[in-house]
């Protein structure tokens, strides 16, 4: 009898996993339903390859004794595993659209299928369809595919399903997706205009730095001679001279091919080391919690953790989720460590049948106008309404902070260039008026 590996939460939002021995994946669904389970994720285990099976003649093709489907497995590891963001609200608002419309889930599956560009998806839209052709719910079929699907994509679907209202719950999804893309869309266009000038105006001025002033360094040493030059153009070609030597450099071994200095060195494993650092649990919090400080930038990045929080839990309790399971996933999906652990802190205070308000203060991170209406939402019982309405409170708050930063970006950006680009033209300005002084000194006589 094959085994299959779960994994599910119980009614209280706690996560579990095992193995069962039943006869078929929707057996050990039915099973684990019976246990009290909400299953997200039933897998077949893998069974143990027979080393003696690829030596029976016949077993493969001509090649190597492989069976004769997984042979035909031409999908690369790593390659099509996933959906971007933007297909997978497209495909939501279509599905939400069809079921809305009165055509059946699966046929509306099939719909979609047809029209699908993405190849990944098209394929996971064709094992949803015969997933639920073959007995299982639709949210079975999405838990099958979790790098695609997340816990808050099924979850909320199991909660449409349980309340016979799947299509209310996908125009609620749609609608969240759409937001989210919104939000990210105005701060990714937003910045990109003074990213773009920033690297092109750094590009310049290593050009000008790295190859201009040298050659008017050499110019200056045979004009002046022993007079020297002016103390400012001294202090300008040394910064010259500094990124040459430490950041470009032009070995004689190497044929004088411009290679990388110690200061790019240094940026390379500073990098590296970096991004290990944010693999340890210890470095992503005191990370995301340095974000959260950040001068200018900090205020939209705690705005959009907060929009993130208020929207996807009040998403997922009005669509009917328990609130313990809503506290779990919004833990999952914060995208900010600190936030996260100040979720944690919430769920814990549900959990002893407390309210959400007294850790929210503790936490630090939300302000007490979230405070307050949260507060509010809890005594009045429309603490999902109250969400939503923070929610688009601090959208709105991150549109108009990130056009503030943009607007105030753009001067303090020509100003910088301004300075470093003017410094550079003054400094190569004040030997040619050391030359011309000294010029016209030559030319009077001793008796003038």
């Amino acid at each position: 009898m094959p085994k299959f590996n779960y994994v599910a939460m119980d009614t209280r939002g706690k996560e579990t996993k095992g193995v069962l021995e039943v006869g078929s994946q929707s057996e050990a669904i039915t099973r684990l339903k019976e246990m009290g389970f909400f299953p997200t994720k039933v897998m077949e285990a893998e069974k143990p390859k027979d080393p003696k099976a690829a030596k029976k003649p016949g077993s493969g093709g001509s090649g190597g004794g492989k069976g004769s489907k997984k042979s035909l497995n031409l999908r690369i590891p790593g390659m099509g595993n996933g959906v971007k963001a933007k297909v997978l609200c497209t495909f939501t608002r279509q599905l939400a659209t069809l079921v809305d419309a009165g055509l059946p889930l699966l046929r509306g599956l099939r719909v979609l299928q047809k029209q699908e560009r993405n190849p990944t998806l098209k394929n996971i839209l064709d094992d949803l369809a015969m997933s639920i052709e073959g007995g299982s719910t639709f949210s079975e079929g999405l838990a099958q595919h979790p790098k695609v699907f997340n816990r808050l994509f099924i979850n909320m679907v199991k909660a449409g399903e349980i309340g016979g209202v799947l299509e209310v719950v996908l125009n609620r999804l749609s609608e969240f997706m759409e937001k989210a893309e919104k939000i990210k869309g105005k701060v990714i266009a937003a910045m990109f205009y003074p990213s773009a000038v920033m690297i092109v105006a750094l590009g310049i001025l290593g050009l000008l730095m790295v190859v201009v002033v040298p050659k008017f360094k050499a110019i200056f040493a045979d004009l002046l001679g022993d007079a020297g030059m002016p103390a400012f153009t001294e202090f300008v070609l040394k910064i010259s001279d500094t990124i040459k030597d430490y950041t470009i450099v032009f070995p004689e071994w190497a044929g004088g091919i411009p290679l990388p200095g110690p200061v790019i060195i240094g940026l390379v494993v500073f990098f590296i080391c970096f991004k290990i650092a944010l693999r340890t649990k210890n470095g992503a919090y005191i990370w995301d919690k340095a974000k959260l400080k950040f001068p200018i930038i900090g205020s939209v990045i705690s705005k959009v953790a907060i929009a993130r929080f208020s929207r996807t839990l009040g998403t997922l309790v009005s669509s009917g989720v328990p609130i313990l399971q809503a506290l779990t996933i919004v833990k999952e999906t914060a995208g900010n460590l600190v936030v996260a652990n100040a979720v944690a802190s919430i769920y814990e205070s549900v959990k002893e049948g407390e309210t959400i308000t007294a850790p929210l203060e503790k936490s630090a991170v939300f302000p007490p106008m979230v405070i307050s209406m949260v507060d509010v939402g809890e005594q009045t019982g429309a603490l999902p309404e109250m969400l939503l309405k923070i929610a688009d409170n601090y959208d709105d708050e991150v549109d108009n902070a990130v056009s503030a930063m943009t607007s105030l970006l753009e001067p303090i950006m020509i100003v910088f260039l301004a300075v470093i680009v003017g410094s550079i033209v003054i400094a190569l300005f004040l030997p040619l008026i050391t030359l011309i002084d000294r010029l016209g000194g030559d030319d009077k006589g001793p008796g003038e």
